[in-house]
């Protein structure tokens, strides 16, 4: 048994069942006795904001995290038993130089006027995160080359995101400081809370998880991700050497399908068997698939 774990996982279509595909009706219920254990502490990796974050909580009745990284990365927040929620100002003071003395107007000022970008709402905005919907049809990389001409004109260094809402059918891009993303934050989060890759598990499905899918953290890709997404995360993976930290879901664990919250157990049952335990299931018998 490990003597702690930080466990880590997207929210949308990752833990939260609001995809096209069935959720195993009992995943959450066992999700819910593992991360209660003491030794597991809990992190939500989201590109939702904190209003977003707890409307989740609510909706889908979900174990209280430990932390928070949301917005895309732009902000951590230790939650806590008590529901404090207080904001990590040392990360945003970490990305703040990748854009320099300029304020998120004066870059949406520079983007005014490219076809398709309609600006997000004004809850799905921060200081370090300038978000806009655009149609998933169109020429989008010719696009995003021009706003990064933009930007880089100005001197600001940034990281566009892609990702798409499949309920609405839209595009979505956040346009971040460089060095602010889903990785960069959990790593940061690592450091500051003393844990090392082999005490850590990342569970995304997308696009913006990719990064993390690829890289030293053990990661579990959830069965409902796209095949492009599949292929890209494991090709990234094997490419770096790292194709041994990157579990992806099939179903079979426990009778589950593999998606949403059962590949999340599946996965972890993988990296650590003797989790099985505390998710309150029966130990493995011989030739039960998702091993």
């Amino acid at each position: 048994m490990p003597e702690h774990l930080l466990l880590c996982t997207d929210l949308d279509r990752t833990l939260l069942p609001n995809g096209p595909q069935p959720e195993s009706p009992a995943a959450r219920r066992y999700f819910a006795a593992l991360v209660a254990h003491p030794a597991i502490t809990l992190a939500y990796v989201s590109g939702r904001h904190r209003a977003l974050v707890e409307q989740a909580i609510a909706d889908y009745q979900l174990p209280l995290p430990d932390f928070v990284i949301g917005d895309v990365g732009t902000t951590i927040y230790q939650v806590g038993p008590r529901r404090a929620w207080q904001r990590l100002h040392a990360w945003e003071e970490e990305i703040a130089p990748d854009w320099g003395c300029h304020t998120h107007a004066e870059l949406q000022q520079w983007l005014q006027g490219l076809p398709g970008l309609q600006l997000q709402e004004q809850a799905k905005q921060n200081r370090y995160k300038l978000s806009y919907y655009l149609p998933l049809q169109g020429e989008r990389t010719a696009l995003l080359a021009e706003i990064r001409q933009r930007l880089d004109t100005h001197g600001v260094k940034a990281r566009l995101i892609w990702s798409v809402d499949e309920p609405r059918g839209l595009g979505l891009l956040d346009v971040l400081p460089a060095r602010a993303s889903k990785y960069h934050a959990l790593e940061t989060l690592m450091r500051l809370q003393g844990f090392d890759c082999d005490h850590t598990i990342f569970c995304g499905d997308s696009g913006n998880d990719i990064e993390v899918l690829a890289s030293p953290i053990p990661a579990v890709l959830v069965a409902n991700a796209q095949p492009e997404v599949r292929q890209l995360a494991l090709r990234l993976a094997t490419e770096a050497g790292l194709g041994e930290r990157l579990y992806i879901a099939h179903g079979g664990f426990m009778g589950m399908n593999g998606y949403y919250s059962a590949g999340m157990l599946e996965g972890i049952a993988h990296y650590y068997p003797q989790l099985r335990e505390w998710m309150g299931v029966a130990p493995r018998t011989p030739g039960e698939e998702g091993r």
